[in-house]
């Protein structure tokens, strides 16, 4: 599997600086609001503000109830935050969501990652396939990212 393969990327503009597109990043309470594959439920009791190292669960659902654990791996306010995911008692997942803020005239060009690079074997053949949906998933997030800072006539 080569590297296009295990990373696939979105970008798009947001009408909006990276330091607010930043701030809604880095709280788990906001993720369901943004989340464009309407698989995050909520955020785990007792979330707070992400900085790197944080550690923080998410409920999901796919078909049926689960949860994951992510770890902020990447940490650089207002530029940049990752996280890589993992299933209970730290079996499989591994992938990593990325977001890019790069500062242009009138906002923010986001660009959002998700890299299985480092997916465990256990879960990898299960997400190898979705890149495509994926793109699709991410397109959504950032349209709704876009239409946070977007207010109405």
């Amino acid at each position: 599997m080569n590297e296009s393969e295990q990373v696939v990327s979105v970008e798009r503009f947001v009408a909006a600086p990276p330091e607010a597109i930043f701030e809604l990043l880095v709280d788990p309470d906001r993720h369901h609001d943004f989340d464009g594959s309407g698989t995050v439920v909520g955020a785990k009791q007792g979330s707070q503000r992400l900085r790197l190292g944080s550690r923080f669960g998410m409920s999901m659902r796919v078909k049926m109830s689960y949860s994951m654990v992510s770890t902020v791996i990447e940490y650089d306010e207002p530029r940049l935050i990752a996280w890589q995911t993992r299933g209970p008692g730290n079996l499989g997942g591994g992938r990593i969501w990325r977001y890019e803020l790069q500062p242009v005239e009138g906002g923010t060009l986001v660009r959002e990652s998700w890299d299985i690079s480092r997916e465990s074997v256990l879960s990898k053949w299960m997400v190898k396939g979705l890149g495509e949906k994926t793109k699709e998933n991410m397109a959504a997030t950032l349209e709704r990212i876009a239409a946070h800072f977007t207010t109405s006539p």
